[in-house]
């Protein structure tokens, strides 16, 4: 008891931290996380009791202290609120652009209906491709998998079966006009979906992600954080601050956090 009472929470979790640093500049990986282990460092003073109540909590679980303070460090280099605005910023983009995609794959279906009219009825041609296997053949030309496994089995087939076998060129664009028309634009992953839930991006954004990854590492998934495991709302927002350069202007406190963990619990009774 003596022995356990003597050791420096802070000093324990610091190691952690440095460790792990060490370990991400020797395999030249995550340097987005060295910086928030530097911020970490840097702040000591301010994370003594978040330090203390890690500690407390998951010191007697092998890997558990240098988990959850992983956790933080991941999350602030990656769902931090310009990394969250960044992914709210591409879903928009990705919304534009299927629906763009299905505007232009409609005029294309039409000028290419056009273009075969023309053809047909003005005595004039423009030895364009009209055929869906000769456009995959062009398309492919680089593509030595295709040259070597499929062209000789795939190229007779628009020889022995005629047009009436095949999609048109037009068709094909209406085809993927309307699944562009028709994307459902969802996350990926569990994070991205936590951290951009709702139409306008804040500060929650990182909470919602940290919330979400601590629930992952659950001995229940498993891993080194034990099921329902918790850190007080003071502790996190002392992390957050931190790990998120906070200034003095803008801090987070327990209490927000508090509201932060209430409005999801009433979100998931009402979901």
């Amino acid at each position: 008891m003596a022995t356990h009472l003597m050791i420096d929470p802070t000093q324990v979790c610091e190691d952690a931290l440095r460790t792990d640093k060490a370990y991400n500049i020797e395999k030249q990986i995550l340097p987005s996380e060295v910086r928030i282990i530097d911020r970490l460092l840097a702040r000591r003073v301010e994370l003594v009791d978040a330090y203390a109540e890690i500690y407390e909590k998951l010191h007697a679980r092998p890997h558990g202290i240098a988990t959850m303070l992983g956790i933080i460090t991941n999350v602030a280099a990656f769902w931090n609120p310009a990394k969250v605005a960044d992914a709210r910023e591409a879903r928009g983009r990705l919304q534009e652009v299927n629906r763009k995609i299905a505007e232009l794959a409609l005029d294309l279906a039409g000028l290419i209906e056009d273009r075969s009219e023309i053809s047909n009825r003005s005595g004039f041609a423009s030895d364009t491709y009209y055929h869906i296997v000769d456009v995959i053949d062009a398309a492919s030309s680089d593509n030595g998998f295709y040259r070597f496994h499929l062209r000789d089995e795939l190229k007779p087939l628009s020889a022995r079966y005629d047009l009436k076998y095949w999609p048109s060129l037009a068709d094909i664009m209406r085809v993927i006009g309307q699944d562009a028309e028709d994307a459902d634009t969802k996350a990926t992953d569990t994070l991205t979906k936590a951290a951009t839930t709702g139409s306008r991006g804040s500060r929650a954004d990182f909470f919602k992600a940290l919330f979400q990854l601590i629930r992952e590492n659950a001995d229940s998934h498993p891993g080194h954080i034990p099921r329902g495991f918790k850190l007080s709302d003071d502790c996190l927002a002392s992390l957050a601050n931190c790990a998120l350069a906070l200034g003095p202007d803008d801090l987070v406190d327990g209490a927000y956090v508090k509201r932060l963990r209430q409005r999801a619990r009433e979100r998931k009774k009402s979901g």
